[in-house]
């Protein structure tokens, strides 16, 4: 007789349950803690944005001294509510970092579940360490699966089911609970793409921390014996057939004695703009040291298919009035690198977005696509830029590795400076010195809130 195939959530549940912390090579370690210091920069930088305010009251409407810290505040909150509040924070400003493969993914959005679960378990840091590794190669797995995209699902999807996990991994739960948390985390928090179509809201800063917090609440639903639908991903009803596709996800491939973590697959951002236009703005930089903005008649862009669908596609990315829609926009991003010689914060505020000058800049910019730069993504990230000069002269640069991506990595001394950039004097320097050094000797902290409450504003 045949044995049964183990269910993927099965499987799923049981690398989950066995990876340890001895598991993680020196390298994963530390880029765990880059990606750490990446976030809580992402975090104080918009702390004072819209969306931050609005997710920040309403984790203040649940007080309780045994859940988890809001950042930026000494707040205990539920450890959901936390997730929510904190992952906005991480999110909002596009500049935590990105994979891409046939899905994307900002796999950090998990590590707001992470501190939230962590610190209402009172894990140490080892234990937090090994969630964060967890969620990254659950995400990108996923990521190389299957798209959500192509059907009309949103990316963040795939979010609520490694919070789960990583939830999951935090609170010790047996694997049969596992496989509860994975379907609640699946059934009934599926995610529309529309988020990220058209003229975009703030929500576009907000779905990957509610899937987060999705995760999170059905790891603890999971803990307290709620139970969900069986064969989730192979059911009659289930993930292949309502959303996916079916796919085969080859968990013996997974990280584990060192080797293969796909956190070290993913990218640290070096602009605070969607992924696919970091290659973009860094050739205009470039360019911008060859000619003057005003000398420029016509600009070609020449890139892959799906930097055009997503950020270079629509209508609105090329008259964005959101700071949503601005960051996702190609044409956008490329004309504010030529205007200002550098593309900040500063290049996504209101009142530089509704630039009359610079919208009309827009239209001289055209883009195309590239087959040659198809075959190469998403191994590389091509973005060819040609301008020709009022007087008839060209001048061209193509970038296929950004800034941050792991064949042109940040340093760490510029991961902390990308951290004291966006923290612009919340936290007094004193204090980040020793925020730093708490984090670069994470593996030995034992009390996560004596630690977050070092990021209090």
């Amino acid at each position: 007789m045949n044995k049964k195939p183990k269910s993927i959530s099965r499987n799923l549940a049981e690398y989950a349950s066995f990876l340890e912390y001895k598991d993680l090579s020196p390298e994963v370690i530390h880029e765990i803690k880059r990606r750490l210091i990446d976030s809580f920069g992402c975090a104080l930088g918009a702390f004072e944005s819209d969306p931050a305010k609005v997710a920040r009251g309403i984790g203040q409407k649940a007080k309780t001294s045994q859940g988890a810290t809001l950042l930026g505040t000494s707040f205990k909150t539920t450890f959901d509510l936390a997730t929510f509040a904190n992952g906005t924070l991480v999110r909002y400003l596009d500049f935590n970092d990105t994979y891409l493969s046939k899905e994307p993914a900002h796999p950090s959005d998990n590590i707001s579940a992470a501190l939230a679960v962590a610190e209402a378990e009172k894990a140490n840091g080892k234990a937090l360490i090994t969630s964060i590794a967890l969620a990254y190669e659950i995400q990108c797995r996923l990521c190389d699966a299957a798209s959500l995209r192509a059907r009309g699902w949103d990316h963040v999807g795939y979010v609520s089911i490694a919070s789960a996990l990583l939830a999951s991994k935090l609170m010790n739960l047996d694997q049969d609970i596992i496989e509860h948390a994975i379907a609640l985390s699946i059934t009934p928090n599926t995610t529309l793409r529309q988020t990220r179509v058209g003229e975009l809201s703030m929500w576009k800063g907000c779905a990957a921390a509610n899937a987060a917090r999705n995760g999170v609440f059905a790891a603890y639903l999971a803990k307290e014996g709620m139970t969900g639908p069986s064969e989730i991903f192979e059911g009659e009803k289930g993930f292949f057939n309502q959303v996916t596709g079916p796919f085969d996800l080859e968990v013996e491939a997974f990280g584990k004695s060192g080797k293969n973590f796909k956190i070290l697959d993913t990218y640290i951002k070096y602009y605070p703009s969607e992924y696919h236009s970091q290659a973009g703005v860094e050739a205009a930089l470039k360019l911008r040291d060859r000619i003057k903005v005003d000398d420029a008649d016509k600009i070609n862009i020449e890139t892959y298919d799906a930097c055009v669908d997503i950020i270079a596609g629509e209508k609105e990315k090329w008259c964005p009035q959101t700071r949503e829609t601005a960051d996702h926009s190609l044409p956008y991003c490329v004309a504010v690198a030529l205007f200002d010689g550098k593309v900040g914060l500063e290049q996504f505020s209101e009142q530089r977005i509704q630039d009359t000058e610079l919208q009309k800049f827009l239209s001289k910019i055209k883009v195309k696509r590239n087959e040659e730069h198809n075959k190469q993504y998403p191994e590389s990230f091509p973005c060819f830029i040609e301008i020709k000069s009022k007087a008839g002269e060209f001048f061209s640069e193509t970038v296929d590795y950004p800034k941050g991506h792991p064949k042109n990595p940040l340093s760490d001394r510029e991961v902390e400076e990308k951290f004291i950039y966006l923290n612009d004097g919340r936290i007094k320097s004193v204090k980040v010195k020793d925020i730093m050094n708490r984090i670069w000797d994470l593996e030995n902290l034992k009390d996560l809130s004596n630690f977050i409450s070092l990021l209090k504003i």
